[in-house]
């Protein structure tokens, strides 16, 4: 099983931080915090789903104060419960919601990029992580 101590780990977590965050429009709250990833998969999610397990664990987590943070954890969670190719591909369906968040450099506009990416995700499906939520 892959640890927190893999190195293997932390570079998956950058590289998906980073494909989530490519070319992402700057958004701002009401109260003018800037939205992340994190926010766009909650939206995304609420709109396929009444509510996922991991968005509500997160959210639980009073020590998480930031966007990037809430996303980071939600990635954790989603590998450990072999969740993370199904969350994202429910978040990638509506192409008018991706256009409002990403521009059109993002590998999530174009559908082969789009299929290549779950498809790799979904292949961590086979992978057992231990991590600590």
């Amino acid at each position: 099983p892959v640890t927190d101590g893999s190195r293997e780990l932390h570079s998956l977590c950058a590289q998906l931080e980073f494909l989530l965050q490519f070319d992402l429009k700057e958004r701002r709250s009401f109260f003018g915090q800037r939205k992340d990833y994190w926010d766009f998969l909650c939206q995304g999610l609420a709109q396929r789903r009444q509510e996922h397990e991991g968005i509500r664990f997160v959210t639980s987590l009073d020590k998480l104060k930031t966007p990037v943070g809430r996303g980071r954890a939600f990635l954790r969670y989603c590998l450990v419960h072999q969740q993370l190719a199904e969350s994202l591909q429910l978040c990638l369906l509506d192409p008018e919601t991706l256009c409002e968040w990403y521009y059109a450099r993002s590998p999530f506009l174009s559908p082969q990029r789009r299929a290549e990416i779950l498809g790799i995700l979904y292949e961590l499906d086979g992978v057992t992580f231990h991590l600590a939520l």
